[in-house]
């Protein structure tokens, strides 16, 4: 699982449904009501040069086009309190990184940059609590966006170690196996995070999906393990971890990650003018995951020479994963830790 504490391997997921209970030290409340979803690849148009797509590095190192822009203004929505004067660095914060220090840790700072309702930096320990499996697809293997709350009912309720049950600070993550269709998956959304009904649940839980896309849609959710057929040419990227379905969903899973934490009940940070459609701190930085990234170039990213395998952060045990970058509220432009211009 990802996260800045645990870092293991993330197994395919070989059943309908794997739930995931994490812990985050925060506390929000619901106010807006929309689904918000990472999208699949490619989120931007596809540039070219003398007809061919523009895959390798063609920008410059010297130039940023990691979205950097000042007129970008994350508002903070809250029903119950006016925030401070806005997201403030940890203490334990420090902005000297190197490749060598390019971890998930590092990676989950900028998350903790934003603050909750009492202007308390988000937690920077995340905790993968308890997780049950769905091994005989109980609810079925075609699930739509209300069916997967049924999913996270069964698992908070079943008689045999239920999930926790923790509305302040518990995350659920809910993956599906790659035989499992689930509603837009694939052709508008890789994975959503939203909260659940109580006249569903029972309860108002934040949530994330993500679906394993190794064979539905590789060329979209798993970019840029694989890639998609109409673009001629484009090879795919090394996995980390050997599994293009699995390493697909490490990316979606990280941006679904950092958006629950900053806007768990949709309605704390996003950016535009109306908070039903928010994009949140992960959207504004789509499909760029190293230095100079931008239009449909990724940036500048780490190479294994061992196996020729692409990535951006280290984990616990040497794990290498590829994460995109998220917006950084301070610098006011997409920042991870394997940026080079620091």
């Amino acid at each position: 699982m990802l996260s800045p504490k645990s870092t293991a391997t993330l197994p395919p997921p070989s059943t309908a449904a794997l739930l995931l209970f994490l812990t985050l030290a925060l506390t929000l409340t619901l106010l807006a009501h929309t689904i918000h979803a990472a999208t699949p690849w490619p989120h931007h148009q596809t540039q070219t040069h003398n007809n061919k797509p523009t895959t390798d590095l063609e920008f410059g190192s010297s130039k940023k086009f990691e979205g950097s822009s000042e007129f970008v203004h994350l508002n903070f929505l809250s029903s119950i309190s006016a925030p401070g004067p806005g997201p403030t660095p940890p203490t334990t914060t420090t902005t000297t990184t190197t490749h060598r220090q390019s971890t998930v840790s590092a990676w989950w700072r900028t998350v903790r940059l934003y603050t909750d309702q009492t202007n308390q930096n988000i937690s920077e320990t995340l905790i993968l609590g308890q997780e049950k499996n769905d091994r005989f697809y109980s609810h079925g293997k075609s699930l739509t966006r209300l069916s997967i709350q049924d999913v996270i009912k069964s698992a908070v309720t079943s008689r045999t170690k239920p999930l926790p049950i923790n509305p302040k600070s518990g995350l659920y993550l809910l993956l599906t196996s790659a035989d499992v269709a689930v509603q837009d998956f694939c052709g508008q959304v890789c994975g959503f995070h939203y909260f659940t009904f109580p006249s569903i649940v029972g309860y108002t839980l934040p949530y994330a999906w993500v679906g394993n896309s190794a064979t539905q849609c590789p060329g979209s959710c798993a970019y840029p393990f694989a890639v998609p057929t109409y673009i001629p040419g484009l090879k795919p990227k090394r996995a980390p971890n050997g599994d293009i379905g699995v390493d697909g969903m490490v990316s979606v899973i990280g941006h679904e990650i950092a958006e629950l934490a900053t806007n768990p009940l949709v309605n704390a940070w996003y950016a535009g003018q109306d908070p039903s459609f928010p994009t949140e701190i992960a959207d504004l930085c789509e499909g760029i995951y190293g230095t100079g990234g931008g239009g449909s170039y990724m940036g500048q990213l780490m190479e294994d020479g061992r196996d020729g395998a692409t990535y951006n952060v280290v984990g616990n045990g040497g794990r290498r994963f590829l994460v995109q970058w998220l917006w950084n509220p301070v610098l006011s432009y997409c920042f991870g830790p394997n940026a080079l211009d620091q």
